[in-house]
């Protein structure tokens, strides 16, 4: 593979040596604002997702961001940044394509970014290089005078979207005429609910109204020892690999972390199983990660024997079992640039991060342990063309693509989110 950061310019060098197995759709070659036109998340890991109907969709753009080359969207997102000043702060997550994160800020993971919302009072615009529940989070953390921009409103996130409001609402009544509410001799209440930063405002608003709170991959363990403190089992949701992950690292026993299907009654448990739970974990899974298998680290073994194999914990149970280390992007950045030594490095995570990582770190050799290039899809969303035209957009006067959270919805997320911030990641 090449280890040019940019993950267009892999897929066109692909597309051009005839070698489209090497992608896992040759869609990605094609326009986004095409691709928007189209039903579904779009091409990449979460392509053959369902998607809800209500979903939101990007509307068009003008055709002069549209048939820009990439020169010259470069330069006038450049121009654009430069005009605004501190009127606006780009964020950009670690997934996005390196023609994107070139121009923001920050860069990092959910939790970083996060921060990084709180910490800029002063701008008047916060544009998020990332997907729907990450700019939802960043309107709930910041000043109610910003404006928060999603450059590409089809940038949402399939594994958010295995837990609708409804769904957790459901659970919840059925655990509760299952458990009641009464606190146990400890004063620990029967079901603390954990959400996934990945997730909707309504279901962080959920958490934040019945004791719970919000997680991140940095923080999970901290978060579940912070539930469990005061509940007797944690429901977490809507990723079932980081929830399972993290509590077996707690010591927290496999037949002990029962798996929630939303579509069954009680989740397709009895209740002596259910009331037997540490943990419930909810039938949610990330597409781009779910892709990495001990196959693909039993080759990459055999291939480079010294080789040293990082995921990321929303992979699945043997996935991580089979690797070296597992860690959020935070960790494996960080455990990139700590080491002292060459090392071959084979990593589970999204494309985008690791081809960067191998550009930055040439005195390693990195590669990705999935060998087909599959990126996330609705991070893929996000284009330079989009990014000029919010910007200018912004210089014109007009705020456009702006996500704003209902009050109603707001004020109890903003409770979990809080929490999440006060419980440090150990990285």
């Amino acid at each position: 593979m090449t280890t040019t950061a940019s993950i267009e310019l892999t897929l066109k060098d692909i597309s051009a040596s005839g070698a489209n197995d090497d992608m896992c759709s040759t869609e990605l070659l094609d326009a986004p604002w095409d691709v928007d036109e189209r039903p579904g998340y779009g091409p990449g890991s979460s392509m053959a997702d369902p998607i809800p109907v209500a979903a939101p969709r990007q509307g068009d753009i003008p055709d002069e961001f549209k048939q820009a080359s990439p020169e010259e969207l470069d330069a006038r997102i450049r121009a654009a940044k430069a005009t605004l000043g501190d009127r606006v702060v780009m964020l950009g997550h670690h997934y996005q394509r390196v023609e994107v994160v070139e121009h923001a800020d920050y860069i990092g993971d959910s939790f970083m970014l996060a921060r990084a919302a709180q910490n800029h009072p002063e701008a008047e615009a916060i544009v998020f290089c990332g997907v729907h529940f990450m700019a939802e989070t960043a309107d709930l953390l910041s000043k109610p005078e910003q404006s928060v921009i999603l450059p590409n409103l089809a940038a949402g996130c399939s594994m958010a979207d295995m837990a609708s409001i409804d769904q957790v609402e459901d659970c919840w009544e059925q655990l509760t005429e299952l458990f009641g509410t009464e606190p146990d001799a400890d004063g620990r209440v029967p079901v603390i609910p954990v959400t996934y930063m990945n997730s909707s405002a309504a279901i962080k608003g959920f958490c934040g109204r019945n004791g719970g709170i919000v997680c991140t991959s940095s923080n999970a363990e901290v978060v579940l020892e912070w539930a469990f403190e005061r509940g007797q089992r944690v429901l977490f949701f809507p990723d079932q690999h980081l929830g399972r992950n993290t509590a077996v690292n707690m010591g927290i026993g496999l037949d002990e972390m029962p798996l929630w299907n939303p579509a069954r009654p009680l989740g397709n448990n009895d209740e002596q199983t259910l009331s037997e739970a540490r943990v419930i974990l909810w039938q949610g899974f990330c597409s781009v990660h779910k892709r990495f298998t001990p196959a693909q680290i039993a080759k990459a073994r055999t291939d480079h024997p010294d080789v040293r194999v990082i995921v990321h914990p929303e992979c699945p149970r043997e996935t991580v079992e089979a690797a070296d280390e597992a860690g959020s992007t935070a960790y494996i950045t960080k455990a990139i640039a700590e080491a002292t030594e060459p090392t071959t490095f084979a990593i589970g995570t999204e494309i985008n991060l690791v081809q960067r990582l191998a550009a930055e770190h040439p005195q390693h050799e990195i590669f990705c342990l999935d060998p087909v290039i599959c990126p996330c899809s609705t991070m893929y969303r996000i284009h330079p063309g989009y990014i000029a035209w919010v910007l200018e957009s912004l210089i014109d006067g007009q705020v456009v693509n702006q996500i704003s959270v209902d009050a109603e919805v707001a004020d109890p997320a903003r409770v979990s989110l809080e929490r999440m911030l006060a419980a440090k990641p150990r990285i």
